[in-house]
């Protein structure tokens, strides 16, 4: 019978073929400067939750509660409502470059006081600002949550964070988002600093500018930017400039590196990975301390005995012998991986075995832990 692996293992060791993407167009590696997302943030209330609101504890939403019933015309006290049905949320939200006022964008809600669920709730008309302090949005909608809690005390079954939610759409943009336009030169800003990438994009940019009968008009600044002057047709027209160029493909040069996850187990080796001779020795103890309560009754009959509950403790203790395998000059991914599956390592076992490898400077890559 073939032996499957168990799937942490598997899902680890797959992602060690993954090969970095040697060409990709120039808008996939780099973004123009001053053309961003903004983010947005606000306070709000999320209403009609069925009893699953914040507490009297939480005092911010009964304060909340009665200032927007006060710009209704109700004046209540605080201490005078109940707010179970009410949830205080901050409301964030993207704003996208050269977004105009009517367009719409997707908001996010989150609970900031003790609401069990935001699941079947409304958020009431919230503005939404950035950090010059300005409103550049409003949001209201019903939430959508990707979760959800039911039951009662000691019955409760709850599934994700049904105290987060989305409202696509919901946002409406008030004021234009702060966006600049290249003028008379532009700067790519790499999304993975590299100087050899930079390079690449400058010469791929002077090539297709000189099929066009024009000079070099690109030069990399450093590792992460890339300066562009506007050709002088495109005056007033960059932005017919940048979909020219931002199609260019461009070879990439990725950094040999091996990322590893230490909560979920997972391993990712990119291919230019190459590891020195070295020898690994792997084992493990393992030991196992099992209680058992048993009943101990006196025999029938007996004078003076009682029931006891007797505790009996077994120790079992295995130690697996060391498997040892040998890596040769320039071995691959591919062999390494092989080799880990050969003597049953586990991703914990993997983890430990790649940072004892860098340790001692027989893994040619950069080890990153996340």
């Amino acid at each position: 019978m073939k032996k499957l692996l168990p799937i942490p293992i598997a899902c680890a060791l797959l992602c060690c073929s993954i090969l970095p993407v040697r060409a990709a167009r120039l808008k996939d590696l780099a973004s123009v400067e001053g053309i961003r997302d903004n983010y947005l943030v606000g306070y709000g209330l999320v209403v009609g939750l069925a009893g699953k609101g914040d507490s009297q504890q939480t005092l911010f939403s009964a304060q909340s509660l009665t200032n927007l019933l006060e710009r209704m015309g109700v004046s209540v006290s605080p201490t005078a409502i109940q707010v179970r049905n009410t949830a205080a949320v901050m409301v964030t939200a993207n704003l996208p470059p050269f977004a105009l006022p009517g367009m719409k964008v997707d908001v996010l809600v989150s609970a900031i006081g003790d609401a069990r669920t935001l699941q079947g709730g409304t958020l009431i008309v919230s503005p939404l600002r950035s950090l010059d302090g300005r409103v550049y949005a409003t949001a209201q909608g019903s939430v959508v949550t990707g979760g959800f809690v039911a039951g009662g005390a000691g019955t409760s079954k709850v599934v994700n964070h049904p105290t987060a939610g989305r409202i696509p759409e919901g946002g409406i943009v008030e004021r234009p988002a702060p966006s600049v336009v290249p003028s008379e030169t532009m700067r790519w800003m790499l999304n993975h600093a590299d100087f050899t990438t930079a390079e690449h994009i400058a010469e791929q940019i002077n090539q297709q500018s000189a099929q066009h009968g024009r000079g070099s008009i690109a030069i990399a600044e450093n590792s992460g930017t890339v300066l562009v002057k506007v050709p002088a047709e495109y005056r007033g027209r960059s932005s017919e400039f940048i979909a020219e160029i931002e199609g260019i493909k461009v070879e990439t040069d990725v950094a040999a590196r091996v990322v590893v996850n230490e909560r979920t187990g997972t391993i990712v080796i990119g291919g230019d990975v190459t590891i020195a001779p070295v020898s690994i020795l792997h084992g493990s103890l393992s030991v196992e301390i099992q209680t058992h309560f048993v009943v101990s009754q006196p025999a029938p009959f007996s004078q003076g005995g009682t029931t006891t509950v007797v505790p009996e403790v077994t120790l079992n203790a295995s130690e697996q012998k060391a498997k040892s395998i040998q890596l040769q000059k320039g071995a691959t991914v591919e062999e390494l991986a092989k080799a880990l599956l050969a003597i049953g390592a586990t991703p914990r076992d993997i983890i430990a075995i790649l940072q004892n490898i860098r340790a001692s400077g027989a893994l040619d890559a950069e080890l990153e832990v996340i």
